[in-house]
């Protein structure tokens, strides 16, 4: 026998021995690349004039802009001259811009990607998807309000609303959601 026949011998058994860990990664990086993939369509071919500089970034600054003037604040939002993105402005002072980043489908990428991973049978899994993907929508369009409004109050913790609290804010959901569905995660026995 020679040695990398051996060597073959072992990693297939250390296969079989992790198959579930190498499903749940390679359905991970799998789910995750495709979705990017077809969102980095979306972004080649889905820009807008009407709805600049696309759908879903115009709809989360016009639902951010709403929630601030809920709050008392003249906000209003108009596009960048300059960049792709949607200008945060309170008494004609630009606070903040909206750019693709800020949208959150990144994270709801991420999300779905490892949802799919721990796949747990097609409704359970996408009632759950679809409700973390709504929270996620509404904690991002509510953090970039509240941000806003944090800039144009306290101009000196900028730096760190945005770069710390902030970004704590959505990727902590996210955590939560994932611990949560974790924690609920249990294969049926067939019968």
């Amino acid at each position: 026998m020679y040695f990398w026949e051996i060597n073959l011998n072992n990693l297939f058994k250390l296969i079989i021995k992790y198959k579930s860990v190498l499903r749940f990664i390679l359905t991970f990086i799998g789910s995750y690349f495709v979705l990017v993939l077809l969102y980095n369509l979306y972004l080649t071919y889905g820009a807008s004039k009407i709805y600049y500089p696309d759908i879903i970034t115009h709809t989360v600054a016009k639902q951010s802009e709403s929630i601030i003037n809920s709050l008392g604040y003249d906000m209003k939002v108009v596009p960048s001259k300059v960049e792709p993105a949607m200008n945060l402005t309170i008494n004609n002072k630009v606070l903040a811009r909206v750019i693709e980043g800020c949208n959150a489908v990144s994270v709801m990428l991420l999300f779905t990607s490892f949802m799919l991973a721990f796949f747990d049978g097609w409704k359970r899994t996408l009632l759950f998807i679809l409700g973390g993907i709504a929270l996620i929508y509404a904690m991002n369009v509510t953090r970039i309000a509240l941000l806003t409004v944090g800039i144009y109050e306290y101009p000196e913790y900028t730096e760190l609303l945005h770069g710390t609290i902030f970004p704590a804010v959505i990727y902590g959901t996210v955590f939560l959601l994932w611990l949560g569905w974790i924690r609920s995660y249990k294969k049926q026995p067939k019968s």
